[in-house]
């Protein structure tokens, strides 16, 4: 599923008027007839598909995060995965007030990148991290891993998110990250290390032990690589049940 495919960001076209449109052959903007909905709904998809297309061939991630619905974000995914940023980060526990950031790893077009506390967790490496990201992808990371950095680092992370716990629970996926991995079949290297062993680590790591840290940071890169393996998974998923019942696929 791709930007192009969709007509639900346009006001007054919900799923029913969008897969009708598909149904009759329109399944990509190039596709759209004005004649196929009613003459109020055919100028207001023409011109929004006037507009998006200027900003999609800009790379303005930002125009259609704010213009499709929050739960079908997940269509960004396909114009934007190789400037898509997958992170997870480690605290010593829950609360920004009390509890710090331990480490932040970065997962991006097959990079990946892990900050440590003490060494080179700064606001600006934070801040460069995300320059050239047009989505970010995380789990439960609207309500934890963003707020979390912004508190303590004093940053703005103002770049389209997909959580993707909320696509996952579209698809009754549910439960933590490391249960739903095991649903779909993605293996891990240390499916015995959970967050609690994670602050047990870094403390390990406080007393002396570099192994600790070493082990941490494998864990934590693990889960923000694995983010894009969910991601390709849930998009996947989400795109089949957009087009079921469809004669023809959307490309």
């Amino acid at each position: 599923m791709r930007i192009e495919n969709s007509f639900i960001p346009v006001r007054g076209v919900g799923e029913r008027t969008e897969r009708n449109l598909w149904r009759a052959g329109a399944t990509h903007w190039d596709e759209f007839d004005a004649s196929l909905v009613g003459a109020k709904t055919g100028d207001r998809i023409e011109t929004f598909i006037a507009d998006a297309a200027a900003y999609l061939d800009d790379g303005n991630s930002q125009f259609f995060d704010d213009c499709f619905p929050s739960g079908e974000r997940w269509r960004l995914y396909e114009n934007f995965r190789d400037e898509t940023c997958f992170f997870d980060i480690e605290t010593t526990g829950l609360s920004p007030e009390r509890d710090s950031v331990t480490t932040v790893s970065f997962y991006q077009d097959g990079e990946t990148t892990t900050l440590v506390s003490g060494e080179d967790l700064t606001a600006d490496a934070l801040r460069e991290q995300f320059v050239d990201a047009k989505l970010i992808a995380t789990f439960n990371g609207a309500r934890f891993d963003v707020p979390f950095l912004e508190t303590s680092f004093d940053v703005s992370i103002d770049v389209p998110h997909v959580d993707l716990m909320y696509p996952c629970r579209t698809l009754d996926l549910t439960g933590g990250l490391k249960e739903i991995e095991k649903d779909v079949g993605i293996d891990r290297d240390r499916p015995d290390i959970s967050g609690r062993d994670a602050v047990r680590l870094w403390r390990e790591y406080e007393r002396g032990d570099q192994s600790a840290l070493d082990t941490l940071v494998s864990y934590n890169r693990e889960d923000a690589v694995n983010l894009e393996r969910l991601m390709e998974t849930v998009t996947g998923r989400l795109h089949d049940r957009a087009c079921e019942g469809l004669d023809a696929d959307l490309a």
